[in-house]
């Protein structure tokens, strides 16, 4: 599972965070990671708005670094979820054309929120980090039930 939003230092480390504790509490063995469609944060930490908000919610991603998606990355993982739908039109273009990863939105794993982008809580004060890991966590929980569902 791969999450992909612009920079890799607030949405798709926090989605990271949020499908790993969701996966692990269903008991669901799954590979996960995150990226970003540029490379302005390559190595860097998440943002220290998202680390505290993860903190907050008991969650460490200080171990995160930044990267961009590769190509490799649509053979690796089955399923890469962007965080909008910019990012999402975005990974189209990239993909080749047998890649075997499946795309989706975040969001459309909510039901009534389908084709909604997590809000980018980069320019926004601490309350738009809450409101990101409130996105990535009801994300994450619905993506851990369609997958459970589907084994």
């Amino acid at each position: 599972m791969l999450f992909v939003c612009l920079g890799n230092i607030c949405r798709s480390p926090l989605a990271e965070a949020a499908f790993r504790e969701e996966a692990e509490a269903q008991g669901i063995d799954v590979d996960v990671d995150s990226a970003g469609m540029g490379d302005w944060h390559v190595g860097e930490a998440p943002d220290p708005r998202a680390q505290a908000v993860a903190r907050r919610h008991g969650v460490d991603v200080t171990a995160c670094r930044a990267r961009t998606v590769t190509r490799q990355d649509f053979y690796r993982f089955t399923h890469i979820v962007a965080l909008d739908r910019e990012n999402l039109a975005a990974l189209e273009r990239l993909a080749p054309p047998d890649a075997t990863a499946r795309l989706s939105l975040l969001l459309d794993h909510v039901k009534g929120r389908e084709g909604e982008p997590v809000a980018d809580p980069y320019f926004r004060g601490e309350e738009g980090f809450e409101t990101t890991w409130s996105d990535v966590s009801a994300g994450a929980r619905g993506l851990a039930q369609h997958l459970k569902v589907r084994v």
